[in-house]
């Protein structure tokens, strides 16, 4: 059996969960939760592969959301609001899919439920130059980064995932073999068995095309009870971007009719 994925756990109140995007992890989002935590106790869920939780060759949505349910089991929570950022939008889907009688509401940030070309191959293979036998420093593993990815907002994001693995040698906290062998998996269209029936909110970043406008009708065809909303002055990451407008975009979404 697969151990239980690591968590922050900030805040009281209802539940609520933070599921963060490939490549990250949950101290991503700890300036959301912190500001979160006043209405909820915010766990903020490293994702298998990523983080400190568990490594595994296996990697798609059906195992991840298997690994929520297990947390919530862990956890003994039993209706839960879930905030799912890029991949881990689509994390949240899967796990709406297949356990809905344990959600309360729905977050889904920058993603869409159809599949997307795969697009982080020039990252992978700029993450796997990086020879930690003869780096030593973070300053260095962004240093070799930057001979690849042209944006340093993306090299400082990525970078965050560098830690010291032993007195001697550095590493990456994701499982960058697991993702580049499951890139496929990442990218795949969200299967749903059903309409999803639970108040769910979609939100896009104005400078993303993550979402299109052409999304927003078969969005509307597999979510019963949705509501999209834009955040101005933001890309993919919304929250990092803009966090005024996103936390009280989200928040007056979660706390509405919950007091």
């Amino acid at each position: 059996m697969n151990p239980i994925l690591h968590s922050k756990i900030v805040g009281k109140g209802n539940p609520l969960l933070v599921l963060h995007g490939v490549f990250g992890l949950s101290d991503n989002w700890m300036s959301f939760a912190k500001v979160a935590a006043e209405n909820f106790q915010v766990h903020l869920i490293d994702l298998r592969n990523h983080g400190r939780s568990f490594h595994s060759d296996e990697f798609n949505f059906d195992l991840m959301a298997a690994d929520v349910y297990r947390y919530l089991m862990h956890h003994t929570l039993e209706k839960v609001s879930l905030l799912g950022h890029s991949l881990g939008g689509k994390v949240t889907i899967a796990f709406a899919n297949k356990y809905p009688h344990l959600i309360n509401k729905l977050v889904i940030v920058d993603i869409a439920p159809k599949a997307y070309p795969v697009h982080h191959q020039e990252i992978i293979n700029a993450l796997k130059s990086v020879n930690f036998r003869e780096i030593k420093s973070r300053i260095e593993v962004e240093k070799i980064l930057l001979d690849s990815i042209n944006d340093k907002e993306v090299i400082q994001f990525l970078a965050k995932n560098v830690y010291r693995k032993n007195e001697t040698e550095l590493a990456f906290r994701f499982n960058i073999n697991a993702i580049a062998a499951n890139v496929d998996q990442i990218v795949a269209e969200s299967k749903l068995d059903d309409v999803i029936e639970i108040d769910t909110l979609f939100i896009k970043g104005a400078n993303s095309n993550y979402i299109t406008k052409d999304d927003f009708d078969d969005i509307g065809k597999k979510f019963s009870s949705v509501t999209i909303e834009t955040i101005s002055n933001a890309g993919h990451w919304v929250h990092a971007q803009n966090p005024s407008d996103f936390n009280n975009t989200v928040l007056n979404f979660l706390l509405l009719d919950n007091n």
